[in-house]
């Protein structure tokens, strides 16, 4: 076999633990030993030479099965039929390690794989067959048969298959309940994917807008200059201020979006900051003690962009407020002069849960889409959204 191969077969028989599980699971069966060995002793068998030897050599395959079972449950399953045939080749009666077949049948079903699981199905089946036969036709069993025997080892036959088959379909269970919830993560991060990717859509095609007309305005100006320079200098001076004003306060002059936003809110003039007071207003209107502090305040004409986001950040984070929190809600902005800092802060009702909605995921794609960033947690007892986004040059 070639070296890859080798190398990819063997990484694929072991299971991804964390070092902490690895030394819990040898703990645990280092303590099943201590206990197990003991009573295995006296339990003996009538005539095994060497019960000392027997003793040992199952107890610590057994107990090396349930150290295993976790890390590679293939391994473990193999270490617990090692473990049968050396009990069986002392000639010795099922005892408290054969407990550790359980634990192995069970982590075969739940997190073995595909080949795993049917084998220790199969092993199942197999396993009560050979201890009935082992308990009735080895050599601690009887050797004539009647009736009685044989009614009995249809008994024992399927006990051990229902115990058994128990084990190992309660780690089916475990296996399906594992697998639908990794379902469940898988679509929740695709319908989280999907809405961060409508919202950056929607925003850029928002953002798209402000920079065309912005860009028109400038283009406008310019040409009326070229041709204004050689009969009204006066006038192409204007024109050149006209440009230089629109490109320091870069996207503040547009508000009309030309086309059908998707995903948008509708066409009409997008807010700035002189709505903000508007906002606020609904906001308290709704029974809500909304405090707000603007310090240092803008120094001047912020650019639309900015403007843009940080009304829709504050909107979706006083929408949260209104929907989760219960009492105070604080606002603060603070207008510095390369960037502004914005904070909503609201104490959370009991049954709230922050964050599981999409409210944040459109905040940080509004923040970022802006060339700024945002954090939303939960904070003894209250939200907090936390957002800073560049300004740049201003008017």
């Amino acid at each position: 076999m070639p070296q890859h191969l080798f190398s990819r077969t063997v990484r694929g028989m072991f299971r991804p633990l964390k070092p902490s599980q690895i030394i819990v699971d040898v703990l645990l069966a280092g303590l099943f030993a201590v206990i197990a060995a003991p009573i295995e002793l006296r339990l003996g068998a009538p005539g095994d030479a060497a019960p000392i030897l027997g003793t040992a050599v199952v107890t610590v395959v057994f107990a090396s099965a349930l150290a295993v079972r976790r890390l590679s449950p293939g391994l473990s399953l193999g270490l617990a039929w090692l473990g049968a045939l050396a009990q069986m080749s002392f000639g010795r009666d099922p005892g408290p390690v054969d407990v550790a077949i359980f634990a192995v049948l069970y982590v075969t079903a739940a997190y073995g794989s595909r080949l795993v699981f049917w084998a220790g199905f199969a092993s199942a089946i197999v396993g009560a067959g050979v201890i009935t036969l082992y308990i009735f036709a080895g050599s601690t069993g009887s050797s004539s048969w009647d009736w009685s025997t044989i009614t009995t080892a249809a008994a024992v036959l399927i006990a051990a298959l229902f115990a058994l088959l128990l084990a190992w379909t309660v780690g089916a269970l475990v296996r399906t309940g594992i697998r639908a919830r990794e379902n469940r993560d898988a679509q929740r991060r695709a319908e989280d994917e999907k809405v961060a990717e409508q919202e950056r859509v929607r925003i850029a095609r928002d953002m798209h807008d402000v920079v065309a007309h912005s860009l028109a305005v400038v283009i406008a100006q310019a040409d009326g200059a070229r041709y204004a320079s050689a009969h009204d200098p006066v006038a192409a001076t204007a024109a050149l201020g006209t440009i230089s004003s629109t490109a320091r306060s870069a996207l503040a002059d547009v508000r009309l979006l030309l086309t059908q936003l998707r995903h948008s809110q509708g066409d009409g003039p997008q807010p700035t900051l002189a709505d903000l007071e508007e906002l606020y207003a609904h906001v308290r209107a709704a029974g809500v003690d909304l405090r707000v502090d603007i310090d240092p305040a803008p120094p001047g004409e912020p650019p639309g962009a900015v403007q843009l986001a940080v009304y829709r950040i504050l909107q979706e984070a006083l929408t949260n407020a209104l929907r989760h929190g219960d009492g105070l809600v604080e606002v603060r902005l603070a207008w510095l002069h390369d960037r502004v800092e914005l904070t909503v802060r609201n104490a959370m009702k009991t049954d709230a849960a922050p964050g599981a909605g999409h409210g944040v995921i459109g905040m940080r794609e509004r923040a970022q889409l802006a060339g700024g960033s945002l954090a939303a947690e939960a904070i003894d007892g209250a939200f907090i959204v936390r957002a800073t986004i560049p300004v740049g040059v201003t008017a």
